[in-house]
């Protein structure tokens, strides 16, 4: 006997019709590293070539039981790495003010998204993914290395501080 399918929508009277999301979209394709963005407190903070270090851990606490030979392990804190964000070096100091202001005493905590987009490269509409950084402040700025036989453009980083991340 033949099994007959009949669309939901036709059972319920109506036509459904949904839109894919972005992550529908892009469900099963690898996607370029390439193209992000990064936002601090709610400004596109200047195009970065790199963010390294977005991770989350979990300690492991080891421990015996009495004369059991076997080490057990069961989850620790949580925390989160210090995330890297490299650009390259213009005439604002966007970046060291920030890390300066720190020195200087002013705890100034900000909000960090790094935003993975589409192959169009638009914030307001490519977005597939973004991590939420919350409560960052600089604990580290430099620059990379001076030196008269490079002919790469002068890159300066910030090393950043979180106190959690949210996946959106």
């Amino acid at each position: 006997m033949k099994k007959l399918y009949i669309p939901l929508a036709l059972i319920l009277g109506g036509v459904v019709t949904m839109a894919p999301t972005r992550r529908q979209e892009h469900f099963g394709d690898y996607i370029g590293a390439y193209n992000f963005a990064v936002v601090i407190e709610g400004v596109e903070a200047g195009a970065f070539n790199a963010v390294s270090g977005l991770e989350t851990y979990t300690e492991i606490i080891e421990w015996q039981d009495g004369d059991d030979n076997t080490i057990r392990k069961r989850p620790g804190r949580e925390g989160i790495s210090n995330v890297v964000l490299t650009k390259g070096y213009m005439a604002t100091t966007v970046l060291s003010d920030w890390f300066e202001a720190l020195r200087q005493g002013q705890y100034n905590r900000k909000s960090v998204s790094v935003i993975l987009l589409d192959d169009t490269g638009q914030v307001d509409n490519g977005e597939i993914k973004r991590w939420n950084l919350f409560e960052c402040f600089p604990a580290r700025w430099g620059t990379t290395e001076f030196s008269g036989d490079r002919s790469e453009a002068l890159e300066e980083y910030v090393e950043i501080a979180c106190e959690w991340l949210e996946e959106a």
